[in-house]
């Protein structure tokens, strides 16, 4: 793998642990299907940012996909009557998730670990997108099988009951409608990046993570181009920092910038081989509700760049414990000033909230 940069470290650093070195004693890496679940929910990039920036350019790839991508019925059995009321009508409020699978179906127990409330302006001049930690805790709303209706982990709601009460428990923190819902399936993760001919990270901490896909692994300090097993590692960990999912979510944000900005280059776009591939990993990684158009929203959104793309994180006071689960403990009163923002489509004032 090259490096982005002369004073990178040498591309080794991103071997696979060699045969005598020691193993990680932490714990065992946990099963491979779960491995891709810990990285930034990346569907909002590839699907509607990237295809205004980058896709935009050939739009009979959009349409292709548009056609053929796979649906999910996200709002089934959502009491109209308990949804938030939509105030800025031109706007609009995607939530993306990242699980184990894009059936919506196969929730059997298992959490969402990614979740991004991504708020559209009506002038479809920037971005906002909001993470929520996955530990935060929250009223969880009753599934319709009677499941949830008490407080717990906000990613609980996906094991209960699926993409819909998911849509609730989001709405009722937030208060915020959802306008669309969008997710990834992690296994696509790493062929996204790779067709774009992997992307560049400047890596502020270097660090040894014991959970990568073969091994451990290191990132050195400084700047340096990462393939997809590389970038989805540097992504996922937690372990190596004290902040644990903070220092995450902070990671899974340079990566979608940096996938951005790679996807909307001309070197991407004046590739027919190169968007092709992408395209490809894009449209087998990803799923929407039923009513998102990418084809339209690609058109609206064809001028976003990272540089008015912002990352928020909901305000926290930090970590804490409710009973034996370790969580996280919204800050409900500037949450509140944030979302309310978010509501009315006072982007200076979500930026300011977000600061």
């Amino acid at each position: 793998m090259r490096q982005s940069q002369e004073h990178a470290e040498p591309a080794t650093q991103f071997l696979p642990r060699q045969p005598g070195q020691e193993p990680a004693t932490e714990e065992q890496p946990p099963p491979r299907r779960r491995r891709w679940r810990k990285v930034l929910l990346i569907s909002l990039v590839v699907v509607v940012l990237l295809a205004g920036a980058g896709l935009i350019g050939g739009g009979l790839y959009v349409r292709s996909i548009n056609s053929g991508i796979e649906r999910v019925d996200a709002f089934d059995g959502v009491p109209e009557e308990s949804r938030p009321q939509v105030v800025a009508k031109d706007a609009m409020n995607i939530m993306i998730l990242g699980s184990d699978s894009r059936d919506p179906e196969n929730t059997g127990g298992s959490r969402s670990d990614t979740i991004i409330l991504a708020h559209l302006p009506a002038d479809r001049s920037s971005a906002q997108l909001i993470s929520i930690p996955r530990d935060t805790w929250v009223h969880v709303p009753k599934s319709k099988e009677g499941r949830g209706g008490r407080d717990a982990k906000i990613n609980a709601a996906y094991a209960w009951g699926g993409i819909p009460l998911m849509v609730q428990a989001v709405e009722e923190f937030t208060g915020v409608r959802v306008d669309h819902v969008t997710m990834v399936d992690f296994s696509g993760f790493k062929e996204i990046v790779d067709a774009l001919g992997g992307v560049n990270i400047d890596v502020e901490k270097g660090f040894t993570t014991a959970y990568a896909l073969n091994g451990s692994r290191t990132f050195p300090t400084g700047p340096q181009t990462m393939n997809g097993a590389a970038a989805l590692d540097y992504a996922r960990e937690r372990h190596a920092f004290a902040d644990g999912d903070f220092a995450r979510i902070r990671h899974q944000q340079q990566v979608i910038k940096a996938i951005l900005d790679k996807a909307a280059s001309g070197g991407t776009l004046a590739s027919p081989g190169k968007l092709n591939s992408f395209v490809k990993a894009t449209a087998d990684a990803v799923a929407v509700d039923k009513s998102l158009s990418l084809v339209d929203l690609a058109m609206e959104m064809r001028g976003l760049r990272s540089g008015n793309l912002t990352f928020v994180t909901c305000p926290t006071k930090g970590t804490g414990q409710m009973g034996n689960e370790s969580v996280v403990i919204a800050d409900k009163a500037k949450a509140k000033v944030l979302f309310d923002a978010v509501r009315r489509d006072a982007v200076s004032e979500i930026l300011a909230a977000g600061k």
